[in-house]
């Protein structure tokens, strides 16, 4: 990790005084004692950097932040005229807190900072503590950090504030059409450096555009954001490259609705530095499993798979291990979401599959987890260059498994939709005739099918339609215990049944008040 070895220049005293627009009375006391605070904060940067190497940054918050930090984070009132430095350490790290702080705080004193004009107050957190006030809304915490002035940096800040300064130039040109400007990548990982691109999403509203097509639109809005670019990044002052992607709303939630594995990634990992009410629900309702795939989607997920072994046999290294890599991995995420879990993450893949299919629903083989822990354990080691090259008959081979392994998965996609089928016809027939039961007297599948008949339908309590409803959820049941049923007949028999229950359901209640109003 690169080290900054001085503070950059700048007018700390006009930046950093809170007093910008008022001049002090003796100007080289002032600046003398400005100076003595910049060589100090030198000194404690060198101290903390030198002493704890894993730091990631440290900086000093603008000062009209300050009072919005003591509000959120309960830092003591009488620190709002303090020089506060922010500090960032890795998410591992943090329980060092009590240990690095009181020495941080020594070295302070030790300098005899509080001599001088200048106090300091130290905070220190993690990248997740950044992206915590994000995902509570606070996001004007989130730009002060990123508009701090840099003491140290490895590359977070960098990148949050280069994509700070593009955010708020892209909505001073069109906020209306704005509704999310979300960040991800290495940033939100934790791994930026001052070289990496920042990646960034913005959402378009295009739900209320008539004078001109949305695709058009997009092309409009899309050449101004990138011309923004490269001036976010000369007034960052940062070398990190600024990718930005456009989305329409209209586009996005249909990739949403089809469960695109790639919309889902970035709703699950992706950070909004601005949101007006679009990704957060998003982002909560992914992970309460509330999204979930199409068969149309859940279809293109396990044809992925088909696709990645005829590549896999003609192709290069990298090709192959890549793509049989998501091959594998793509279809099994398919699959858990089928199931009715959230999407996991690529290191989850394995351990939920075993979980779930293996230990628990016992539907399949540990032969087929050893082969996906086989896939992911030779893409990671590609990853890290452990792997240089791979003989023809170990591709052969990987090709012949993750075959194998594919075909299982349709047979289990099969497994997974039967037992969700056999569950619904099964609740469908109970809640329906518990209810009949009650209102005929009656035990027996046939005599309460009688009952209804002639005590309810020709007497036009209710209508023929009603009962062949019945006789429909009736004959659904029977076929599909017969292996004769389709999902198609399923569904169809569990949106009739929700008619025929609700009719029921208000009868009674017609019914009850009818009797109290007699007593």
């Amino acid at each position: 990790m690169e080290q900054e070895n001085s503070i950059p220049e700048m007018n700390l005293e006009k930046k950093y005084s809170g007093k910008q627009s008022v001049m002090p009375e003796n100007p080289k006391k002032a600046q003398k004692e400005m100076e003595k605070t910049k060589k100090e904060l030198e000194k404690i940067k060198s101290f903390i950097v030198k002493k704890y190497s894993y730091v990631q940054a440290i900086s000093v918050l603008p000062p009209q932040a300050i009072k919005r930090f003591i509000e959120e984070e309960e830092v003591p009132k009488e620190t709002e005229k303090y020089i506060h430095l922010y500090m960032i350490i890795p998410e591992e790290k943090i329980k060092e807190t009590p240990k690095i702080k009181p020495e941080i705080i020594k070295q302070i004193e030790t300098l005899q900072l509080n001599k001088s004009q200048q106090k300091i107050w130290i905070q220190i957190k993690t990248p997740i503590d950044v992206w915590e006030n994000c995902l509570d809304s606070k996001f004007e915490l989130t730009g002060a950090i990123a508009m701090s002035f840099p003491l140290y940096d490895t590359g977070i800040l960098g990148a949050l504030r280069v994509a700070e300064i593009h955010k708020s130039l892209v909505l001073q040109k069109f906020e209306k059409y704005v509704v999310s400007y979300v960040i991800g990548g290495s940033l939100v990982r934790g791994e930026a450096v001052k070289t990496s691109d920042v990646d960034v999403f913005v959402i378009i509203n295009d739900t209320d555009v008539k004078r001109m097509p949305r695709l058009e639109l997009k092309e409009r809005l899309r050449g101004i954001i990138y011309q923004y670019v490269a001036e976010a990044s000369a007034l960052a002052g940062v070398k990190n490259k600024l990718s930005p992607q456009i989305y329409l709303l209209t586009d996005f939630w249909e990739s949403v609705k089809d469960a695109h594995p790639v919309i889902f990634t970035f709703i699950r990992d992706g950070i909004p530095i601005y949101d007006r009410g679009t990704f957060m629900p998003w982002k909560a309702l992914l992970k309460m499993g509330k999204l979930k795939p199409s068969p149309e989607a859940i279809d293109m997920f396990m044809s992925m798979g088909d696709k990645t072994v005829k590549m896999a046999k003609s192709g290069l290294l990298d090709i192959v291990i890549r793509d049989i890599y998501w091959g594998v991995t793509t279809p099994s995420q398919a699959l858990l979401m089928l199931y009715g879990l959230p999407p996991p993450s690529p290191k989850q893949i394995v351990n939920d599959m075993k979980k779930i299919f293996v230990d628990k629903e016992k539907m399949l083989e540990k032969k087929y987890i050893n082969i996906l822990e086989k896939v992911v354990g030779i893409y990671k080691d590609f990853e890290h260059e452990k792997i240089k090259e791979i003989k023809g008959v170990e591709i052969d081979k990987l090709v012949k498994d993750t075959e194998d392994y594919l075909k299982r998965l349709k047979e289990l996609r099969e497994q997974i939709e039967k037992r969700a089928q056999e569950k619904t016809i099964e609740q469908v027939y109970k809640d329906v005739f518990e209810l009949l039961k009650i209102m005929t007297t009656k035990k027996s599948q046939e005599k309460v099918i009688l009952a209804f008949e002639n005590d309810f339908v020709k007497t036009a309590k209710f209508s023929p339609q009603h009962l062949r409803i019945l006789k429909n959820i009736v004959s659904s049941r029977t076929e599909f215990k017969k292996g004769k049923s389709s999902p198609h007949k399923v569904d169809q028999a569990r949106k009739n049944a929700s008619i025929l229950i609700n009719d029921l359901i208000e009868y009674n209640q017609r019914l009850d008040l009818a009797n109290n109003k007699k007593k």
